[in-house]
């Protein structure tokens, strides 16, 4: 079930909002209605996923509460091994088996095997497997390292890794940032009136913005020789897309998370204005990068072995990032990538490798950098990415009357317009401060209107990130 579809907006949300303050005596029953609708949820795309997220549950609930009640590192240690190996193999299994069996065949064959020497599955990745492993691991990994109490109950647990508005694609949320509202939250008009704001902002952003620009990315990187104002376009719309689509995904399941009275972390704090690629890693996804920064980068040694190993720690860092978004080689190589720009800005100080440089120049710089990044996330295969900086860099020629382009579907281009000064310019949605009042109220209704009358015309497409 998405965000953006008629099932969603008009059935399970307000039949969800409706239980759940109906329950308003009955205020320990919330959470198991919450956590049966959010399998529900789940469930809607296949029923049989709900028993992997289930299982990865009830282990990581029972080593969690081993972890906690043992004094014994060793046997706390091994209830940790538990947690990690048993999350990291279902995901590994789900989403990485064919590629490591289409690496392996490659590589078996230069030794005369014929392929497939190891039969792929086709395996179907269960939607949100990424997200709900890492959350559900972190709470044993905190309990370990003390950062967190073992949860009071299966059911706290349940709802906690399953919770619907954060369960397909993030924010990853902490179990120590959530477990005191899972006892107690607040429910306001103000904390409602908030989360319908952030949620149709949201909307707007993933069916209006993202959506809008869409159309301008696939001839780009499906053509064998995009000329350079389609792969310039096409590079630029995707960078657009994908933070819409993305932050926009972030922003509705905020506000769900407010109109239950949950209080989730800001995702994403206008990353395109970032001046240094470390400051993007600050901006990005903030959930997984801190994920990231704590369970692997820190673990493996952090800055406090020297800069070589520094060095080393960010790159494998992000190679393994890369490798979390996507069974493709190419997401490992954006992974490396940015593993290395990291590297090189740390081995050059505090002042950055611009140091004197005019704000805008930095960040211009920056984006140019995330941009080429980006030819690697959307790619599908190396060949794609060859031919796409053949484009960028106008080795494929100009490719056709760019007048004729712009004239034969203009809304498009125009919408690429208004991202990039709202990417650039404008500021993001926790910034801003929202006051209640009738004029904001008509405009998220007109909004909301514009945005289901878009769905109508153009159907419902999935999040970008689903697919991780």
């Amino acid at each position: 079930m998405l965000f953006n579809s008629y099932e969603f907006l008009f059935l399970f949300l307000p039949l969800v909002l409706l239980g759940y303050y109906g329950l308003l005596l009955q205020k320990r029953l919330r959470l198991p209605f919450l956590t049966v609708a959010s399998y529900l949820f789940y469930g809607w795309w296949d029923y049989r996923f709900c028993s992997l997220m289930l299982i990865s549950t009830l282990i990581d609930y029972v080593a969690g509460k081993r972890i906690g009640a043992s004094g014994d590192k060793r046997i706390r240690r091994r209830w940790l091994t538990l947690s990690i190996v048993s999350n990291l193999s279902l995901l590994g299994f789900f989403k990485y088996f064919d590629l490591a069996a289409r690496t392996l065949n490659h590589a078996f064959s230069f030794f005369g095997a014929a392929e497939p020497f190891i039969p792929l599955l086709h395996i179907v990745l269960p939607v949100g497997i990424s997200f709900y492993t890492f959350q559900s691991m972190s709470y044993s990994l905190d309990i370990y390292l003390g950062a967190a109490k073992p949860a009071r109950s299966f059911t706290d647990f349940a709802c906690y890794v399953a919770l619907y508005p954060q369960l397909i694609a993030g924010p990853i949320v902490r179990y120590r940032d959530l477990a005191a509202q899972l006892v107690e939250r607040t429910h306001t008009l103000a904390k409602f009136s908030l989360g319908i704001t952030f949620f149709v902002l949201g909307l707007a952003k993933k069916v209006i913005l993202a959506d809008g620009v869409a159309p301008l990315v696939a001839p780009a990187f499906e053509q064998a020789a995009p000329g350079v104002f389609t792969a310039w376009t096409g590079l630029l719309a995707y960078a657009m897309q994908i933070y819409f689509d993305f932050s926009g995904y972030s922003d509705m399941a905020i506000g769900l998370g407010l109109m239950l009275g949950f209080r989730m972390p800001q995702n994403f704090n206008s990353p395109y204005k970032a001046v240094s690629i470390t400051d993007f890693w600050r901006r990005w996804h903030i959930s997984l990068s801190s994920w990231l920064r704590d369970y692997l980068y820190i673990p493996l040694g952090g800055s406090r072995l020297g800069p070589g190993r520094t060095y080393v720690n960010l790159f494998l860092t992000m190679l393994l990032g890369g490798l979390w978004h996507g069974a493709n080689w190419t997401f490992v190589l954006w992974g490396g990538y940015h593993g290395v720009l990291l590297a090189l800005e740390r081995a050059s100080g505090k002042r950055g490798l611009m140091p004197r440089a005019p704000l805008a120049m930095r960040r211009a710089a920056t984006f140019l950098l995330v941009l080429f990044g980006w030819v690697l996330f959307r790619a599908g295969s190396l060949a794609q990415v060859a031919a796409m900086f053949r484009g960028l860099f106008g080795l494929n020629g100009p490719g056709g009357l760019i007048r004729a382009q712009i004239d034969a579907t203009p809304l498009p281009y125009l919408l690429l317009l208004v991202t990039l000064a709202m990417a650039f310019a404008a500021r993001n949605t926790w910034e801003i401060k929202w006051k209640n009042s009738w004029g904001l109220a008509l405009f998220l209704a007109g909004l909301f209107i514009v945005c289901v009358a878009t769905i109508l015309v153009n159907t419902s497409s999935p999040f970008l990130y689903f697919q991780f």
